[in-house]
């Protein structure tokens, strides 16, 4: 398997320890070792400190810890510790799932723009795949019309993403019952990439529940990463049939073996506190939010966008006729902002921007944006038609 170069993931490598000013992160803000704790009983801390200090560093249990397993199961219907693979991030999570499940000359229905790798890794193992797209002109809405005209017989899986990375859209629970009716007709799986779950913008939408929930053909991958703000714990998970997930188990054998031993213990931490974590995030989105549109509002001559109905992306169209991936580069180099360009996502003359950041940084990463925008425009940068 020979993966095209991940254009995303290479652009935020050159930028992000360089850059002060990480609009584009795709999480919420990161949780310091000392804030999770934090989250325990105050009577409680000290013994907490104590076992995670006399924790030996050796291997873990292969799947994840037994007690990981069974918290993150409990987040589910119906699910046992046995349906549950702890993986290193969801992005392992969902190489496992391709490997297990595909074969060359499959057909793959993948949602896109998207995170990469939900497209590029069954093209790479031999697939024929086919793009449900999410369009600028109708506000990034997942149309299931053209998904029933994207499926086939021949179809063995369909990859989701909800909420949406780039796009902030989502599948509502009535969306998602369709899609699985649609894929237990043909017959194929549906891998459902939840790395945005428990992430509902304050006063917004509802989200759907998982894909796993709804039993049969549906797995769920799930993450720390995003709405956690746990991102250096690299924990991600699969939640499915057990006898898939001892197949992802075995590909994994030859891969990272077993989770981190103190990120294992870390994150059974966090999931036992995810109601307290999840104010967190809510606080902080409610904050960006506000600037956010406050900001967009204020510069609509130069900027728009559709908000992120779930999750904590949305992409932003700009008025200059610039390539946004030289737009990214000078605002990442000159101005200290990191805006990811829509080409990584092959969406041309739009960023991605993240309303996850701590709320300080956000709202000045926004100012230079504005700055930048507007020296570009007075150098004499070509003005194009507003997108959305």
């Amino acid at each position: 398997m020979r993966p095209e170069p991940f254009a995303l993931e290479r652009w935020m490598t050159t930028w992000e320890t360089q850059t002060p000013y990480d609009i584009a992160e795709s999480g919420i803000f990161p949780m310091s070792m000392r804030e999770l704790l934090e989250l325990e009983p105050p009577a409680e801390r000290e013994a907490t400190l104590a076992r995670l200090l006399d924790i030996r560093l050796g291997y873990s249990e292969a799947r994840g810890t037994l007690d990981l397993r069974t918290a993150l199961a409990a987040t589910y219907r119906e699910t046992s510790p046995d349906e549950i693979l702890v993986t290193t991030g969801a992005i392992e999570a969902n190489c496992l799932l391709f490997n297990a499940l595909l074969q060359p000359g499959d057909h793959v229905v993948a949602v896109h723009p998207a995170y990469q790798q939900l497209y590029s890794l069954p093209r790479a193992i031999g697939c024929e795949v086919s793009l449900w797209k999410l369009r600028a002109e109708n506000g990034f809405r997942y149309d299931l019309e053209e998904l029933e005209r994207l499926v086939t017989p021949r179809t063995r899986l369909i990859v989701l993403n909800s909420p949406h990375n780039p796009t902030g859209a989502l599948l509502s629970a009535d969306d998602l019952v369709r899609v699985h009716r649609l894929a237990t007709s043909v017959g194929a799986r549906v891998l459902s990439d939840e790395a945005y779950r428990w992430l509902d913008i304050p006063g917004g939408e509802p989200l759907a529940p998982p894909m796993r929930d709804l039993g049969g053909i549906g797995i769920s991958v799930g993450t720390l990463s995003k709405p956690f703000g746990l991102p250096g714990l690299r924990v991600g998970w699969i939640a499915g049939p057990a006898e898939l997930v001892a197949a992802c188990w075995g590909i994994r054998d030859y891969v990272t073996l077993s989770p981190g031993k103190l990120s294992d213990a870390l994150a059974i931490l966090a999931v036992k506190h995810r109601d307290k974590i999840v104010a967190r995030t809510h606080a902080i989105v409610r904050a960006n939010m506000a600037a956010a549109r406050a900001w967009f509002s204020e510069h609509s001559d130069l900027v728009s966008w559709t908000p992120p109905r779930g999750g904590l992306l949305a992409l932003m169209g700009y008025t200059l006729n610039m390539p946004s991936l030289d737009l990214s580069n000078r605002l990442a180099e000159q101005y200290g902002v990191m805006l990811a360009p829509g080409s990584a996502f092959g969406v041309e003359h739009h960023l991605r921007i993240g309303i996850g950041q701590e709320p300080a940084t956000f709202a000045e990463g926004l100012r230079r944006t504005a700055v930048c925008l507007k020296d570009l425009r007075n150098q004499g940068t070509d003005v194009r038609k507003k997108t959305a």
